[in-house]
């Protein structure tokens, strides 16, 4: 058996925009399998979105051996914690732990920054979803226990037509 070839991380660039965005196409239709075509029938973000997270150094990718990105994660800096807000891994690459590796330059950036906690949204029961960031060490939010940043999100999602109630909030504290 070869041995996995190296992927390697670093701050997206805008000559990586239109692969940022084909990655998130293509993972948006793993969704069909779970009844969800709506999210796969979607438009990936618009290129300006992507654009404008880039220049904010807001999305961090995984680039394999050969020197192609293989997928990304996309996050927000709020006070005390990060909010993740996308993380995709071309299906080819599924089952490397690229995503966990992902998560922990998320984690790692975080404790740089002295924050303390990464939160994210997303679907309660799609098995590469919520079961998934558990076992990454997140772990369910309340709505309760939702503060005002996060109730908006929801309004946000809500506005959007996301149901959530098929959705929930996930926080990992970081040491």
């Amino acid at each position: 058996m070869q041995p996995e070839p190296a992927v390697t991380f670093r701050f997206a660039t805008p000559h990586d925009a239109g692969t940022i965005r084909a990655i998130e196409f293509e993972a948006g239709l793993r969704f069909i399998g779970v009844g969800m075509t709506g999210i796969a029938d979607a438009e990936p973000m618009a290129l300006e979105t992507v654009d404008r997270k880039i220049a904010a150094r807001e999305i961090i990718v995984a680039v394999d051996a050969t020197a192609t990105c293989v997928g990304f994660v996309m996050f927000e800096p709020q006070p005390a914690r990060i909010y993740v807000q996308e993380l995709d891994v071309l299906t080819s690459h599924a089952g490397r732990r690229i995503g966990a590796a992902l998560i922990e330059q998320v984690a790692q950036l975080a404790r740089e920054r002295q924050l303390t906690q990464l939160v994210l949204s997303t679907y309660r029961d799609v098995p590469w979803n919520a079961p998934y960031y558990r076992r990454l060490g997140f772990r369910n939010i309340d709505t309760a226990g939702l503060d005002a940043a996060l109730s908006a999100r929801r309004d946000a999602h809500i506005a959007r037509g996301l149901d959530e109630s098929q959705r929930l909030f996930m926080r990992r504290e970081l040491d």
